[in-house]
C-alpha cells in the first residue's frame, strides 16, 4: 500500500511499455527481413504462448508453497499480449485510444468482485448444478472478495500499457528511424551491464521468485 504500491504500479508500467514497444520492432525486423508475403504470427504466438506456459509454473510453484495466487501475473499478461497485440502492431492511434478506453474500463471495474455461485446447467435432457469460481474472472480484473494475489496484472487495464507501448514504438520510430537522435553509449561498461541484464531478464524473473521462496521456507516463513 501507500508508495510501494504506487512504486509497483510505475516500475511495471514502465516495463510494459518497453514490451510494447519491443514488439513493434520486432514486428517490423521481421516483416522487413521475411518480406509482406510471409507469415510472421506463428513468431509471435508461440513466443507468447511460451512465456505464458513460463508464467504457469509460476502459478503452480506459488500455490504448491500456498503463500497467495499468481493466476494472472506478469508472465500471464506478456504471454497473452505478445499473440493479442498482433493484429494491432501497424497501427498507431487506434492503439492510444484503446488504451484510453482500456484504462477506463479498469477504473470502472476497479473494486469489483465476484465470489463465484452455483449455476444450473442444462445438457439435453440432464441438469448439472456448476459452481463457478470467481477466480476465473480474474484474467478480467474482476477478483472474488479475498483474494491474496501476489503478482497479479490482468488484461484489463494492463494490455492497454502493451498497448501504449506500441503506440508509442510507431510514433517513436517511425520510418525504422528515432524520433529524436541520442548518442550511442551501447559500448560504455555501465550500459552493457544494463543491456545484458534486459536480454536476461525473463530468466532472471523465473529464478528471483523461487530464490524468495527458497528464503521464506529457510526462515520458517512458510512450508510447502
Amino acid at each position: 500500500e501507500g508508495f510501494w504500491k504506487y512504486w509497483q504500479r510505475f516500475t511495471a508500467g514502465t516495463f510494459l511499455i518497453l514490451v510494447g514497444v519491443s514488439l513493434t520492432l520486432v514486428y517490423r525486423r521481421e516483416r522487413e527481413r521475411r518480406g509482406p508475403g510471409e507469415r510472421i504470427f506463428p513468431k509471435f504466438f508461440w513466443r507468447g504462448l511460451k512465456i505464458f506456459g513460463l508464467g504457469m509454473i509460476i502459478t503452480v510453484v506459488v500455490t504448491a508453497a500456498g503463500v497467495g495466487y499468481v493466476d494472472f501475473g506478469i508472465l500471464h499478461l506478456i504471454g497473452a499480449s505478445t499473440i493479442l497485440a498482433y493484429p494491432l502492431l501497424r497501427f498507431k492511434w487506434l492503439n492510444f485510444a484503446l488504451w484510453v478506453v482500456l484504462s477506463a474500463i479498469g477504473k470502472a471495474i476497479e473494486g469489483m468482485h465476484f465470489d463465484g455461485r452455483w449455476t444450473p446447467i442444462v445438457i439435453g435432457s440432464t441438469m448439472t448444478i456448476l459452481f463457478i469460481d470467481g477466480r476465473w474472472l480474474a484474467p478480467f480484473g474482476i477478483t472474488p472478495t479475498y483474494y491474496p494475489a501476489v503478482d497479479y496484472f490482468p488484461l484489463i487495464p494492463w494490455f492497454g500499457v502493451v498497448l501504449l507501448g506500441v503506440w508509442f514504438g510507431n510514433w517513436f520510430y517511425a520510418g525504422n528511424q528515432r524520433l529524436i537522435p541520442l548518442p550511442d553509449w551501447g559500448d560504455m561498461l555501465p550500459i552493457r551491464g544494463l543491456r545484458f541484464l534486459g536480454r536476461h531478464s525473463l530468466v532472471i524473473y523465473l529464478v528471483h521468485q523461487p530464490l524468495i521462496l527458497l528464503v521464506l521456507m529457510l526462515l520458517g516463513i512458510v512450508s510447502l
